[in-house]
């Protein structure tokens, strides 16, 4: 049995381009959704425009499918589409996976942490883990995944746990 290899933590710049891909890949969905349903609406007599009802539908739809992405993802791999393309995972501070508990915690704290000017954010940049609140206050941590370059480049002493 090897010993897993102590990898380093993702840091500012590339968690916030991992945040840029994530939001354009929601977005994408979610364009392609609605004008799905916007097609078949208009074969049943639709002609355009929208309401308030259904607006109101539409941001509620799109704030659930976000945090559908996001827990789903942290939950079942630790990764993101944009963590594994830039090669970092979302783990309890020992190594392990996350819970669903968790990643709709660290979710939830991650949409205040942009509400307030992301002011949540800052703590990653000064914090030796490089933690923002929302990984604060879930408990959670970003690390380099241990198959990426960035891993045999930043190690750390605190190793990852066996999985």
């Amino acid at each position: 049995m090897t010993t897993p290899v102590p990898v380093g933590y993702a840091g500012f710049v590339t968690r916030a381009v991992g945040l840029v891909i994530d939001a354009i890949l929601i977005a994408v969905v979610a364009v392609l959704t609605g004008a799905a349903i916007n097609l078949v609406a208009s074969l049943f007599g639709h002609h355009g425009g929208i309401n308030l009802i259904e607006a109101i539908f539409g941001a509620a739809a799109w704030g659930v499918w976000s945090g559908v992405y996001f827990v789903m993802f942290w939950t079942l791999t630790g990764q993101t589409p944009a963590g594994r393309l830039l090669g970092f995972r979302v783990t309890r501070p020992d190594g392990g996976r996350i819970g669903i508990a968790r990643a709709v915690r660290r979710f939830g704290f991650m949409i205040l942490s942009g509400l307030a000017l992301g002011a949540g954010f800052l703590p990653i940049l000064v914090d030796d883990r490089r933690r923002g609140l929302h990984d604060l206050m879930a408990g959670t941590v970003v690390r380099w995944d241990d198959r990426s370059p960035e891993a045999e480049a930043h190690h750390d002493p605190e190793p990852l746990a066996p999985s």
